[in-house]
């Protein structure tokens, strides 16, 4: 709990959670602060679930499980459907929710949603996706096919920076493969995923196949331990991931867990200057840098990054911050004050390290302003061996690194701890095949600054920005969310013969 806070009013709203199809209000006792970040008060609290609360939110999920799951696909498919038609409607609304719990401009929060919205979109196909395969007279009398089903009562656990397209990227295919599932969002921004649970209602799924549970890592450690959950789906740091994987799966789960980031972006000679130092504006500094495909580093290779440092400070300088309600601001505040000394304190600890500050975001002051704001920072001349270099930041820092040539490059960015995204900024053909083939990263983007794949492919990352064995949405989403069955069959009329000792084989 948040000692810090603004003092809240004496009537402030807590919300709850929604069970087997219905809002209920928390019985633990236990809740934290909602804060408007573009005001620093307390708007809210949130309750905290008991281990009571856990049981009843997966217990109602397991209770659905059978109906749902033979539900026939097409008939889900068309709860997808009007879900899909409802979160149009509501997308106004939806990411009015996000700017006022996140802090995250409102044209970005629509985006945020649209981005959930393509996955469901996806879902809808799924009677064509879980279609399996055939193989006729395999031998005499006898055929082969497979079909997948699904594994069970699921569990997302989502983080603050995107509480409405995360969680979108698990549930709705989960949803759509049959499984029921149980969502624990960010006790930092919960009132999202509250809202898509009653769209979701009202779009006729059956009480109990989705649940929210809100709470803190008690909720957490009692859902992916929970002896009725099958998968478990995380998004957010790289240590809590380790932890929800090797936790949940030690316990038996199916578990995909995507963690932290540094992703770089290469720039090289031949890229225009203006046209980089743009890409990288977006890329950094949007929703003040808590994304995890948020480029953080500038690579320059050559003389490429005296040009990008001077098209970057006027950029820098020009950026509209300011309460993401407003229609022209561009970057908004962070989402808690504790989150901005912690981005602060990096920023510290560059100038420590002896990196050369071009932008200090920590002379900036909005004026009549108490909300969680940090200004836009931009270092040069960072060297490897920095911890603002190998650590993720999560805010609104970039920083340039450079390179001598595009063998350096891809050598800096392959022996980083984090392999989630990176991107390269060239009008060289023989360049950009030479990273994308080269460069150890999940999601590679040639002359695109953030390379977060369509809802129909699959994202993560390599090394230690993702555990385990599938990527989130996209076909390895519908591998994730389902179990393959393989059968063999014959019928009497095809059976030959006496007993057989020997593995059936083609004759």
């Amino acid at each position: 709990m948040n000692t810090n806070a603004n003092t809240a009013p004496s009537e402030t709203r807590t919300l709850g959670h929604f069970i087997g199809g219905s809002l209920c209000q928390g019985a633990s006792g236990r809740s934290g602060p909602l804060f408007n970040p573009a005001t620093g008060q307390v708007s809210a609290r949130v309750s905290f679930a008991s281990r009571t609360e856990t049981d009843a939110a997966v217990a109602a999920a397991r209770e659905a499980l059978a109906g749902w799951a033979q539900t026939p696909p097409l008939r889900r498919a068309r709860v997808m459907f009007r879900f899909k038609a409802l979160l149009d409607e509501h997308i106004d609304g939806l990411a009015k929710l996000i700017t006022s719990e996140h802090g995250k401009v409102l044209s970005d929060a629509r985006g945020e949603v649209t981005r959930g919205m393509e996955v469901v979109e996806f879902a809808c196909g799924i009677p064509h996706l879980l279609k399996g395969e055939f193989s006729d007279n395999v031998g005499r009398g006898i055929d082969c096919w497979s079909l997948r089903q699904p594994v069970g009562v699921c569990v997302g656990i989502a983080p603050f920076n995107f509480p409405a397209m995360v969680p979108m990227w698990m549930f709705p295919i989960a949803l759509a493969c049959g499984n029921t599932f149980v969502l624990k969002p960010s006790e930092k921004d919960p009132s999202c995923a509250l809202k898509l649970a009653e769209l979701l209602a009202e779009a006729g799924l059956p009480p109990g196949v989705f649940n929210v549970l809100n709470g803190d890592r008690e909720s957490v450690d009692a859902l992916i331990t929970h002896e009725d959950v099958a998968a478990v789906s995380f998004v957010g740091s790289t240590p809590i991931a380790q932890h929800i994987y090797e936790t949940a799966a030690r316990h038996g789960k199916r578990v995909q867990a995507l963690g932290g980031a540094k992703n770089h972006m290469v720039v090289m000679p031949d890229a225009e200057p203006s046209l980089a130092a743009q890409a990288l504006m977006g890329a950094a500094y949007g929703s003040a840098g808590e994304r995890c495909m948020a480029i953080s580093v500038a690579v320059a290779v050559g003389d490429a990054g005296d040009r990008l440092v001077e098209a970057l400070k006027p950029m820098i300088a020009a950026l509209k911050i300011g309460a993401g309600t407003t229609d022209d601001v561009e970057m908004g505040p962070l989402v808690t004050r504790e989150h901005r000394e912690r981005v602060r304190s990096y920023i510290d600890l560059g100038v420590q390290e002896g990196a050369k500050m071009v932008v200090d975001g920590r002379q900036h002051k909005l004026s009549g302003e108490q909300g969680f704001y940090l200004g836009p920072t931009l270092f040069d001349g960072v060297e490897p061996h920095m911890r603002i270099y190998k650590e993720e930041i999560f805010g609104p820092v970039l920083i340039i690194v450079r390179a001598p040539n595009l063998s350096s490059a891809l050598k800096l960015v392959n022996e980083h701890e984090f392999g989630n995204g990176t991107s390269i900024f060239t009008s060289s053909g023989d360049a950009a095949r030479t990273f994308v083939h080269e460069v150890q990263a999940g999601m590679v983007g040639v002359n695109v600054p953030i390379p977060v794949p369509m809802a129909f492919h699959s994202f993560g990352g390599w090394k230690r920005s993702l555990f385990g064995d599938l990527h989130v949405h996209g076909s390895d989403g519908v591998r994730f969310y389902t179990r393959l069955k393989t059968v063999t069959s014959r019928w009497p009329s095809g059976m030959r013969g006496g007993s057989e000792y020997v593995l059936p084989t083609m004759k």
